[in-house]
């Protein structure tokens, strides 16, 4: 059979656009912390020694913004003098504003309807057990050991990307893994091949056995592919929130609707949504009414309703596409506030989404498969 790729890449919570949505969620965290009715739409820049945090928030909460971003970038690793970014030097500036009224209009609680409008993907297949495509789960699964081996060495610094190439047959079936690559900073003191050797060991082999997968079959693999890698995170890079969409939802195997996640409160349906299409379309692989689902919400600013759902099964559905968009009608209140209330989403539950993806990880509450039972019920299956 005819071999295909598709390949996935991560970032790790230090990369400078994961340093800015961890800033904007922890600020978000930090509001609903004291108010769970707080409306939050915040941005973040980082660049060398510098952090802007701007836009509009409207809460009860008091909240230091500046102290919350700089404790943030503490907690990720940025806490060496003379890497051009550290918590304890950087300067922070803020440029806040209350939501707009007119927004605030249609989303009020007695309208109910959606912070604005477009459109959300939501995906899950059979490929892992966390039902999400192998290529993003091993990338993901890659950073998060980065980020592990970065806490426990002073040699290596929190910026750090993966990218796995996952080989399909025609069908759709996996045959094996590829190519992989991983990139991380390091410190000047950690020679190039010594650090080739621990990532290839500490991070590449334990990943790939705990998907199945042995390092020796892999055809590729690109450690610090141009060597060095001193000057990185915010130094090295501007980082601007809402950035990475792809790496925080299914790395491109799915669709994206284009909106960004972190720094928004759940009435923006551009993230309250987008968890509810995944925890549909995950429910309804988990009823095993088809292995490959793609879930497409579409919402008008201000109307609670959403104007479309659209159920894809590729095929592998064991009941039409149909079927199952009604099946989500007949189960799912997709409204937002529906959706806040059925996933409980006013609560400080959004920095560690910025840190190690929205998808994929279990104990989220858009990651139950509570509903699957009905569905299989309702389907006669």
């Amino acid at each position: 059979m005819e071999e295909r790729l598709f390949t996935s890449e991560c970032v790790t919570c230090g990369h400078p656009d994961k340093v800015a949505d961890a800033i904007s969620d922890a600020i978000l965290d930090a509001c609903l912390t004291q108010d769970p009715g707080s409306r939050v739409a915040c941005e973040t820049m980082v660049t060398t020694d510098f952090c802007l945090i701007c836009g509009e928030i409207t809460t009860k909460a008091q909240v230091d913004y500046a102290a919350v971003a700089r404790e943030t970038i503490r907690e990720i690793g940025y806490v060496y003098p003379g890497d051009g970014f550290d918590a304890d030097s950087v300067e922070i500036q803020c440029r806040i504003h209350t939501q707009s009224p007119d927004i605030a209009l249609g989303t009020n609680d007695a309208v109910g309807g959606a912070g604005d409008q477009g459109m959300m993907f939501g995906g899950a297949c059979t490929q892992t057990p966390e039902l999400m495509p192998l290529p993003v789960a091993l990338a993901r699964a890659l950073c998060g050991r980065l980020t592990q081996c970065v806490r426990s060495t002073d040699l290596l610094r929190p910026d750090g990307k993966t990218q796995v190439s996952v080989a399909y047959d025609e069908n759709g079936n996996v045959l094996g893994v590829d190519t992989v690559v991983v990139s991380v900073m390091h410190s000047a003191d950690f020679e190039i091949e010594e650090l080739r050797r621990y990532i290839r060991q500490g991070v590449i082999a334990p990943v790939l056995e705990q998907y199945g997968f042995c390092m020796d079959r892999v055809k590729h693999i690109h450690i610090n592919p141009t060597g060095s890698f001193v000057i990185g995170g915010p130094n090295g890079d501007t980082g601007l929130t809402g950035r990475k969409i792809i790496v925080d939802t299914y790395g491109g195997y799915f669709s994206h609707g284009g909106g960004a996640f972190s720094g928004k409160d759940p009435t923006k349906v551009d993230r309250s949504a987008a968890y509810m299409a995944r925890y549909m379309a995950k429910n309804l692989v988990a009823a095993g009414l088809a292995s490959q689902v793609q879930v497409q919400l579409a919402y008008a600013i201000g109307v609670a309703e959403p104007v479309s759902l659209r159920v894809d099964s590729f095929g592998t559905g064991v009941v039409s596409d149909g079927r199952m968009t009604e099946l989500l009608r007949q189960c799912c209140d997709m409204t937002p506030a529906g959706i806040i209330r059925k996933l409980d989403l006013r609560r400080p539950i959004y920095g560690d989404t910025a840190a190690h993806g929205h998808f994929g990880v279990e104990g989220r509450p858009w990651e139950q498969t509570d509903l699957a039972p009905k569905l299989k019920a309702l389907a006669g299956i």
